[in-house]
């Protein structure tokens, strides 16, 4: 993960008063709130970024509904570097857990392993051009 306290970043911590009483402090350079603007509309997505227990982890969330794509990515090119791969995990039903019902899950071992990814060939053949999604609508 990035270092939270590099410019880029630290622009859109949140060092308000309801971050203060409910962590005891605004956080470092692994750790802390975050109030990012969407690529997509301006409107805030609180990002909550921590990286304890082996692992780095961003929870993105909005008020009236979930993040999309496009601003999950945002995030994840925000808070991870370039090199580093991140996921979203799909747990068993039983294993659940929620405290916002508009909030998505970023994670990365920070412990040196290395996410395994399927071959590139699985998500798009060599050779084949990339069609974007205006140009999917005809755009």
């Amino acid at each position: 993960m990035r270092n939270l306290e590099d410019a880029d970043v630290a622009r859109f911590r949140d060092c308000s008063r309801w971050v203060l009483e409910l962590y005891g402090n605004v956080g470092d350079a692994g750790n802390g709130v975050f109030l990012v603007p969407s690529p997509i509309d301006n409107a805030g997505m609180r990002v909550i970024a921590s990286n304890g227990l082996g692992w780095d982890h961003v929870s993105v969330s909005r008020k009236n509904r979930c993040p999309n794509w496009t601003e999950l990515e945002y995030v994840k090119r925000l808070f991870f570097l370039d090199h580093e791969t991140a996921m979203q995990l799909h747990v068993p039903s039983s294993d659940h857990l929620s405290l916002h019902d508009y909030c998505l899950h970023l994670w990365r071992p920070n412990d040196g392993v290395e996410i395994p990814r399927p071959p590139a060939l699985m998500v798009a053949p060599p050779g084949r051009a990339i069609v974007t999604a205006a140009e999917e609508a005809g755009a």
